[in-house]
């Protein structure tokens, strides 16, 4: 029995290190983006793509690689992601133009993809019940000690070795992570007559989220009525329209739709869309903030984004363990309230603003975070039976990593608008950029909101 038990959790840690490495390469790159910038000579706008293009590519693969984990053997699938994802990280520590980064940080998404599409249906295959909400709970703290690690390892490389260094945690641990996973994760398979994949629903499902994607980066730039931003919402609800239809008519759907009648299933999964969406409004600023406005370096910017993960870490495995036990309704509710109380924290931020306080506000916005992520991965996971338990995990990331792609692009597009709109009115610079910070934390803030209300609506009791 307690062998069983070893191995059970042997396979949890490597795991769980895919999605460390994930959130770990997350994080650094965030805080990189500024010095990338000036360094490649790119504008704001142009330099988000080295996060929504990695995002992009990790999101659209989710089905297919969920697909695969269906049929090929789980060491080998897991054990191939980690290594794309190191090569990809080399790759990315090798660039020398915009290009060639934007190209490394797509590949090194497809290893990502790989292992975020499969992780949590093996731990939630593992561990039941309370022992399920607690090993979530463990892996939201592994992802917060990798965000914990990044901005300061980051900050401390970017200062010494400059941006392409920020690369290079992540390499050995892929490297070592796909021997262990090639050597200890499950190796049979699942017997199947074929493999049908519908191609055609993905190639739907590419296209039109590049073009959202694209429009919604593109737009203040470009105008939000001009031909082309006009061109991509056609694109976007065109092919949008075409994947609905055609999964609903063919037997091997991309993404089951008939999951979605599970009110805890749907509602969960927008309540976690829209949390990363709220926590991606400061996650991507804040670093701004620091560096150009309190004119801070990347090692120093780093250790005061750390108080985040550090409550995150802590708060997570306690919540899940929890939420294992009594229930995850009131944690999803309390999360996003304490978040929001942390964004509107952030708002009042300018010139002057002392240390502690960004500590403070970083630190009551990792407890939120930790309060609800948990509770909510568990609430979805165990809403859905077991045969379905593979695909709710694709949607589960796939819900994650599109709240993580809207909320760099509309984070990114809000504050540039509005810098160049309060530019316009003569504002001076810094005034400016403190004043698109502030509203744009609003934005954030909304999101907060609607997170707050389909957790509600997710786990409201039914009446008899």
């Amino acid at each position: 029995m307690s062998t069983t038990k070893e191995i059970k959790w042997i396979m949890f840690i490597v795991t769980a290190v895919g999605n460390f490495i994930g959130m770990l390469d997350s994080s650094t790159v965030n805080l990189a983006l500024y010095p990338m910038s000036k360094d490649l000579g790119v504008t704001l706008s142009q330099i988000q793509w080295v996060m929504v293009g990695y995002m992009l590519v990790l999101t659209v693969f989710l089905p297919f690689f969920g697909k695969l984990g269906d049929i090929f053997p789980k060491n080998k699938l897991y054990a191939t992601g980690f290594t794309i994802f190191g090569l990809g990280a080399f790759s990315s520590f090798l660039s020398q133009n915009y290009g060639m980064l934007i190209a490394s940080r797509c590949f090194e998404a497809l290893g990502a993809s790989i292992m975020l599409s499969n992780a949590q249906a093996i731990i939630a295959t593992i561990f039941k019940n309370a022992r399920r909400g607690k090993a979530l709970g463990l892996n939201g703290c592994l992802v917060a000690i990798g965000g914990m690690l990044g901005p300061a390892i980051g900050g401390l490389l970017i200062n010494r070795f400059g941006w392409h260094s920020v690369f290079i945690p992540c390499i050995p641990v892929a490297f070592i992570g796909a021997f262990y996973a090639y050597r200890i994760l499950p190796s049979h398979t699942n017997p199947v007559k074929s493999f049908k994949f519908d191609y055609k629903g993905f190639i739907y499902f590419t296209i039109s989220l590049l073009a959202l994607l694209l429009a919604i980066s593109e737009g203040y730039q470009w105008g939000w009525t001009s031909i082309k931003i006009i061109t991509l919402g056609i694109i976007t609800l065109l092919f949008g329209s075409l994947f609905y239809i055609r999964d609903h008519r063919i037997n091997y759907p991309l993404i089951n739709f008939s999951i979605f009648h599970i009110k805890p299933f749907t509602f969960g999964n927008l309540a976690v869309m829209f949390s990363y969406m709220a926590m991606f409004t400061n996650s991507i600023l804040l670093p701004f903030y620091l560096m150009e406005i309190l004119k801070l370096d990347a090692f120093t910017s780093g250790l005061l984004i750390l108080p985040y993960s550090v409550t995150l870490s802590v708060t997570a495995p306690i919540s899940g363990n929890m939420a294992g036990k009594y229930g995850s309704r009131y944690l999803t509710i309390t999360g996003p309230i304490v978040y929001i109380i942390a964004l509107i924290f952030f708002t009042t931020f300018d010139k002057s603003t002392q240390m502690w306080q960004i500590i403070a506000a970083s630190g009551i916005m990792g407890i939120g975070n930790g309060l609800f992520q948990s509770p909510s991965n568990n609430a979805i996971m165990t809403s859905v039976q077991k045969k379905d338990l593979g695909i709710a995990s694709g949607i589960l990331a796939l819900s994650r990593n599109m709240g993580n792609i809207l909320g760099v692009a509309v984070t990114i597009t809000l504050f540039e608008e509005f810098r160049e709109l309060f530019l316009a009115h003569s504002q001076i610079y810094e005034k400016a950029f403190l004043n698109a910070f502030h509203t744009t934390m609003c934005f954030g803030i909304l999101f907060g909101i609607i997170c707050l209300t389909f957790a509600y609506i997710a786990y409201k009791p039914r009446k008899n």
